[in-house]
């Protein structure tokens, strides 16, 4: 257990083996199992003084086709931008896994806005401002997300480990949902980390903290950004969906 105003050197290899060994004894069958056991470890893992988690929410997403959805996620999907149905190929921002303070947070299938967020076009992306800077600030080209190519993947691996680091919450453009999320539930800051698999999908995990991160702690998440990737690496390759859909 750590603290998110004090993660060092010495608690990120403590996170380090952790992760490591979150999967040792039982090998989840899908990707969202993965995702589950990442998102109650990390947030199990930063806690106050007097035991509480200090993160609100943990949530990790991932990019899917969005001819590969279920057919509940393309329904969202539709919702939030219908010409999603006439571009097959074109990748949404997927919440596989969630666990946070209040109980329809710890289910996927209870997210209001986020279950699958349709990455249509470059402009799309800008209007989903978390979202655009997200990629941004992971290093990563819009288009790469969008339309992964080997070119660009290898591209993409010769790139340093970045993450999405927003100091000071309130007020933020890139927290959209100030009086409906950041003001009542005291998020100070934010904190994701992941990045372009091998299999051509965005992968990420975001921390939303109740207590201030500094700009020196979330450079440690550079280490457990890659760490986090490689965890979750096998699991791209087997089904994303625990309830059997594809």
């Amino acid at each position: 257990m750590a603290s998110l105003e004090a993660f060092g050197v010495t608690q990120l290899m403590a996170l380090r083996a952790k992760m490591r060994a979150e999967f040792a004894d039982s090998e989840p069958a899908t990707f969202e199992e993965a995702a589950g056991r990442i998102v109650r470890l990390l947030r199990n893992e930063f806690l106050d003084q007097e035991g509480r988690p200090e993160c609100a929410l943990v949530r990790v997403y991932k990019t899917h086709r969005y001819a590969e959805l279920p057919d509940d996620l393309k329904a969202f999907a539709r919702s939030i931008d219908p010409t999603a149905e006439t571009l097959p190929d074109v990748r949404c921002l997927v919440l596989m896994a969630t666990a946070g303070d209040e109980p329809a947070w710890n289910s996927r299938f209870e997210s209001r806005g986020h279950r699958a967020i349709p990455l249509t076009s470059e402009q799309a992306v800008a209007q989903a401002p978390m979202v655009s800077q997200l990629i941004r600030q992971m290093g990563l080209p819009i288009a790469m997300v969008l339309r992964p190519g080997p070119a660009l993947l290898l591209d993409a691996g010769e790139k340093t480990q970045n993450v999405f680091y927003v100091p000071v919450a309130p007020g933020s453009p890139y927290i959209v949902a100030q009086d409906e999320f950041v003001r009542p539930y005291g998020i100070r800051s934010v904190v994701g980390f992941g990045g372009m698999t091998a299999t051509g999908e965005l992968v990420a995990a975001i921390l939303f903290s109740k207590v201030p991160v500094s700009g020196a702690v979330a450079d440690q998440f550079k280490v457990v950004g890659l760490n986090f990737k490689l965890a979750m690496l096998p699991y791209t390759r087997k089904p994303a969906f625990s309830d059997g859909a594809r």
